[in-house]
């Protein structure tokens, strides 16, 4: 049945209906009869043959029964079932008129039996409900209503324009259709549902293992500890280097300088079984760490070496005599190049993962960036107010470089050194002494002195903290990595080497370098 069609009533006694209810008698169309009488009863025998019964008191039952009865176009039709106004409708939102909704809707009455809307108007129905789930890019332009007038009771009325936000959620609300849902997705693509956002990895909050180094120096400018390709860790203990195997827990004796000299730094070649020694008397030595053997001793530096960094062959070394020294241990002589540039102690050095770049910090509050055949600095950056010991190539990102300033500055800054640019700078409260990038995934740790002592885990580039460590009663000077990426070893003047599992594992892992977390307690480490 049409939407512009009423059903049939069934008669009722009572009263009220009978008040209530105005429309056409059922058969009203009967051109054999205007009443619905049964077949073997005709109009005259309902005539009275009385005189008194008059043609008045005819055309009164005439009226009762509705005989001839036609409605007035402007009267309002009420029935006992509720049936839709138009009237009201605002058919313009959706591009539509009232006259082609009727006719449309009962030519699908008569045709289909009752349909609810022609073919034009589902059509632009379900391109305006497809613009609405999938948004405005999914090709499908929702049609605008224009400025029209109507008539009421005789009155030009201006009908304003409805409101764009038919069918959408607030925009003053910022939430997106996914809002009300328990996971929470803000971020959500047109169309698409995403899948449950992943609960916050959690980084256990205290140390696994925590090893006793007497005589680990409270010393801000020196660099001694640093972790082996092949799991072994090397410490700097006042005059003597000690190695802790990471796998086997063995404790080797690998050097001691003597009484007249003390180790200021540390650094493992990144392949093979070689480290560096830094000293306080200038001279670099190179050890064979699988035979406990010095092979040579390299001069050059007229003060202490605070800072050791490899590059295939290429050994380089700061001192607090300004300089930056290039040494090939395959060459004979001690060095093959020096680096000026610093005004003061050089106490930061690391080369990029792809041995094209050296960064360097010095107590001048600079960061200098080098090339593999320059003398002079090829980049050079001032922002920082304290000495520049903290630097961190981004193994993620070519060219992303970090660096982290004193108890003046106590940012982490980071650079485009291929675009010589600087990103971000991101205040932390405190000294910022060591930074080291994760392998495995986009994230970093830093190592704090005054005023907090604090480790704290960042998400890069949001800088949020993922995780604050801490444990440690004075200044974290010292930081290394594992060679799996997971496990952090930091170091204090409190004489504690504290580990830490920090980052996930990477997709395929060697288990054969795992630490072994079993073992768990304080031990010595000499």
């Amino acid at each position: 049945m049409g939407d512009n069609q009423i059903p049939p009533q069934t008669p009722s006694s009572s009263s009220e209906n009978r008040s209530s209810i105005s429309r056409r008698p059922p058969f009203s169309s009967s051109t054999s009869s205007e009443l619905n009488l049964p077949p073997n009863m005709s109009r005259s025998s309902l005539s009275l043959e009385n005189p008194s019964f008059s043609s008045t008191n005819s055309s009164h039952i005439d009226r009762m029964v509705g005989v001839g009865y036609h409605p007035s176009p402007s009267r309002t039709i009420y029935s006992d079932r509720f049936i839709p106004s138009r009237s009201g409708s605002n058919f313009a939102l959706f591009d539509l008129s009232p006259s082609s909704a009727a006719s449309s809707s009962s030519g699908a009455g008569a045709e289909g039996g009752g349909g609810s809307g022609g073919g034009d108007g589902a059509g632009t129905y379900a391109n305006l409900l497809k613009s609405v789930l999938f948004g405005p890019d999914s090709g499908v332009v929702s049609p605008l209503t224009p400025e029209k007038t109507s008539t009421l009771y005789g009155r030009s009325i201006q009908l304003s324009p409805p409101s764009r936000n038919i069918f959408r959620y607030k925009t003053e609300t910022r939430q997106s259709m996914y809002s009300l849902s328990p996971f929470g997705f803000d971020d959500a693509l047109p169309g698409v549902i995403p899948s449950p956002a992943k609960a916050p990895r959690k980084v256990p909050r205290s140390p696994y293992k925590v090893l006793d180094a007497p005589a680990l120096q409270d010393d801000f400018y020196l660099n001694l500890v640093d972790w082996s390709p092949n799991n072994v860790l090397a410490v700097g203990l006042g005059n003597c280097v000690y190695l802790w195997n990471a796998c086997s827990s063995k404790v080797t004796k690998l050097c001691d300088l003597g009484v007249d000299d003390s180790v200021c730094s540390v650094g493992w070649a990144n392949r093979g079984t070689h480290l560096a020694v830094g000293t306080n008397n200038g001279k670099v030595q190179i050890w064979d760490a699988s035979r406990c053997r010095r092979v040579r001793t390299m001069e050059g530096h007229r003060l202490r070496v605070g800072a050791l960094a490899w590059s295939s062959s290429v050994l380089s070394s700061g001192s607090r005599d300004k300089s930056i020294l290039q040494r090939d241990i395959r060459a004979q002589e001690d060095f093959v190049s020096k680096l000026s540039g610093h005004k003061s102690e050089v106490c930061g050095l690391k080369w990029s993962y792809d041995n094209r770049e050296l960064a360097s910090g010095g107590n001048d509050n600079r960061l200098f960036v080098w090339n593999q055949h320059s003398t002079q600095p090829v980049l050079k950056y001032c922002e920082h107010t304290a000495a520049v010991k903290a630097i961190a190539w981004s193994p993620h990102l070519h060219g992303l470089l970090a660096s982290g300033g004193g108890t003046a500055d106590r940012c982490i800054r980071f650079w485009n050194t291929t675009t010589n640019s600087h990103l971000s700078c991101m205040d932390t409260g405190s000294q910022v002494c060591n930074l080291v990038w994760s392998k495995n995934v986009n994230e970093l740790v830093s190592t704090h002195g005054y005023s907090q002592n604090q480790i704290i885990v960042w998400r890069y580039p949001t800088m949020s903290k993922l995780s604050t460590l801490t444990g440690h009663t004075y200044r974290v000077l010292y930081l290394a990595i594992s060679p799996d990426g997971q496990t952090i070893v930091t170091g204090a003047g409190d004489e504690t080497l504290r580990f830490w599992n920090v980052f996930p594992s990477p997709k395929s892992q060697n288990s054969d370098s795992e630490i072994g977390a079993s073992s768990l307690g304080r031990t010595q480490i000499r």
